[in-house]
Order: structure tokens, then C-alpha cells, then sequence
């Protein structure tokens, strides 16, 4: 009789468990969590949308990467509660359809802000400072070589323009302030006085550009942001400009962006996205030496990824359990909390 206790007592456990999905890797540290609330957790990593639509048909959450979930893969998701992103964007999910059936979508917001605010600082040094030419010359035995140099800038009193100001755009704020610059921001949906708060000034986009040494990019990809910088807006700027983008591809128009660099009409940019990932090989961008690319990892350091996982997994945790530690701010379709 105790054995067939146990048995009934296990199945209906099993039956009740919260099952997860984790789409894609994330760091242990989010296993960990889910793992100590009791959880079912298990990771797919064939993204075909036939694998998809069977492994997904009764979880309850879904961790998630990179992979695209649309209407069709969601509609054979039916016990589903939540979907979090590994990340802030969410272009590749289908929220209108969680909308209308009352599932959450939640993003990791406090995650990344710093490595990416990091990486933009890296991209407008590496690129103002001409490192790699210099790196070349050296391992050239042209070290005394030094004048046949081109120009290279400082970022010091210069004018920083910042495009959307929302946690990263005011920790890319808070570092460039540390070289005494002018930072300018650029953001509709962002309150003058907070943006004045943080030392920095409020101004147009179409003023933003022309007087900018350094531009970079925070701001999600929509109907109004896309091709925003293109040709006639490339135009306006200065010829030392340095524009970075480490937001999302499409936002800068590649052909344009092609040929204001072939042509020197900027100074260099620095792209950590791409209009199609991976971009194709025939890229005319890769034939240019005074732009920088990185493959979409600017938010991908090892301690970004660590604290990614946790908020990926307590997002999960905390929506599901009711739980009063939920960063409301996280969930981008508030609606679905009442």
C-alpha cells in the first residue's frame, strides 16, 4: 500500500510540476533557479519549428535566445504562461498573439546596460584612436613610422549624441561624461527633466547630427526607427562623426552607410547588428577598413550572461508564483499581470 501511495503521490507531482523550456544555452546560474523552485527544466536546441511545436506543447514558460516563435508555434503552446527573453529585444516573438491570449513576455532590462554601454566605449576608441592601424604598424617594424599615421581624435569636450535613453543609453551617458564630454540625447519618450538630471541635454534628431562627434544607437527597431539613418541623414553629418550601433540592424540603412564610409563622408562606424544575421559574406561593408563589427555579443560578457540567466529564470519564477520580488518593469505586455 505504501508503494502505491508513493507511486499516486509521485504521478500526480509530475502531473502538477511547472515545466520549462529553455530555447537555446544560458549560464547555470538561471538553471539554479529554476532547479531550487522545483521546477521541470529542460533546454532545446533544434529550433526546427516541426521540433518546436512538440517539445513546446505543454510547458508552462519558455527561456528564450534567439529563436524566432511565431503565431504557428505558439497556437500548440497550450498550458503556456510566459515567455523570457534572454535579452531586452523581442522582435522575434510574435506579441500581438500573446496579447490576445493573455500570455506574458518579459525581458532581462537590468541586465545588460553595462556591457553594452562597455562595448560602445570600446567601438568609439578603438576607432577614434586607430588602434588597429597602429597595432599593424608596429608588428610591421614600422614603429618609427609613426607620422605615416592617419588622424586620430579624443573623446574629450567632444559632443556625444544618444540615440533612445533608456538603461543603456544612460550608462553609455554616465561613462562618456567621465571624459568631460557634451552628451546630447535624442529620446521622444523620455521626460526632459530626467534626461537633465543625468547632466545631460535634451535636442532634436535632425540637430543631434549635424553637430555630433559620436553617435550611438538605443533605440528598438520599428516603422519609425527603421532606415533612420540613411543617406540624406549621413550627409548631415560631420566628416569626423563615428557612429556606433549596437541596438538592432535596419535602424542604419547598410547601403547608405557603405557608401557615406567608402566615400568619407563620416569618419568610421562600428555595427554590432546587422540588417540580416549573420550578415552575408558578400557584404560590401567587410570591404571597408574604417568600420568595426562584432557578431551581435555586446551584451554577451560573462558576467552580462550570469546575471541573464538569473533574471531570465526569476522572471519565470516570480510571474508564475505571484511572487512580489517580479520586476514589473520586465514585463513588456503589463497588461497580463491583473
Amino acid at each position: 500500500m505504501w508503494l502505491i501511495y508513493c507511486l499516486v503521490n509521485f504521478l500526480l507531482y509530475k502531473k502538477t510540476m511547472t515545466k520549462v523550456a529553455m530555447i537555446g544555452k544560458i549560464h547555470e546560474e538561471g538553471w539554479r533557479v529554476l532547479n531550487n523552485a522545483g521546477y521541470e527544466v529542460f533546454e532545446i536546441n533544434d529550433f526546427s519549428k516541426d521540433n518546436l511545436k512538440k517539445q513546446l506543447f505543454d510547458v508552462d514558460a519558455i527561456g528564450l535566445r534567439t529563436t524566432n516563435i511565431d503565431s504557428d508555434i505558439l497556437a500548440n503552446c497550450h498550458n503556456l504562461k510566459i515567455i523570457s527573453r534572454h535579452g531586452v529585444g523581442y522582435n522575434n516573438v510574435d506579441l500581438n498573439y500573446l496579447n490576445n491570449h493573455n500570455q506574458a513576455l518579459a525581458i532581462t532590462g537590468t541586465s545588460n546596460a553595462a556591457s553594452v554601454a562597455e562595448h560602445v566605449m570600446t567601438m568609439f576608441l578603438y576607432l577614434a584612436k586607430n588602434i588597429k592601424k597602429s597595432d599593424e604598424l608596429v608588428k610591421s617594424g614600422g614603429f618609427k613610422k609613426q607620422g605615416i599615421l592617419p588622424d586620430f581624435y579624443e573623446l574629450y569636450r567632444k559632443k556625444i549624441f544618444i540615440l533612445g535613453f533608456g538603461r543603456i543609453g544612460q550608462a553609455v551617458a554616465k561613462r562618456c561624461l567621465g571624459f568631460e564630454t557634451e552628451v546630447f540625447v535624442y529620446d521622444p519618450f523620455i521626460n526632459e527633466e530626467i534626461i537633465n538630471k543625468k547632466n545631460c541635454k535634451k535636442i532634436e534628431f535632425h540637430k543631434g547630427i549635424e553637430i555630433a562627434d559620436y553617435i550611438t544607437i538605443h533605440m528598438p527597431l520599428n516603422e519609425k526607427t527603421k532606415n533612420l539613418i540613411n543617406k540624406d541623414n549621413l550627409t548631415k553629418m560631420k566628416s569626423e562623426t563615428i557612429l556606433v550601433n549596437t541596438a538592432r540592424g535596419g535602424i542604419v540603412n547598410e547601403k547608405d552607410l557603405y557608401w557615406a564610409l567608402k566615400n568619407k563622408k563620416i569618419h568610421a562606424a562600428g555595427t554590432d547588428v546587422f540588417e540580416i544575421e549573420p550578415p552575408d559574406q558578400d557584404n560590401p561593408l567587410f570591404q571597408l577598413d574604417n568600420i568595426l563589427m562584432s557578431p551581435h555579443n555586446a551584451a554577451l560578457t560573462l558576467e552580462c550572461r550570469k546575471r541573464m540567466a538569473i533574471e531570465v529564470a526569476e522572471n519565470i519564477v516570480f510571474y508564475i508564483e505571484k511572487n512580489n520580488n517580479l520586476n514589473k518593469s520586465n514585463i513588456v505586455n503589463i497588461t497580463t499581470l491583473k
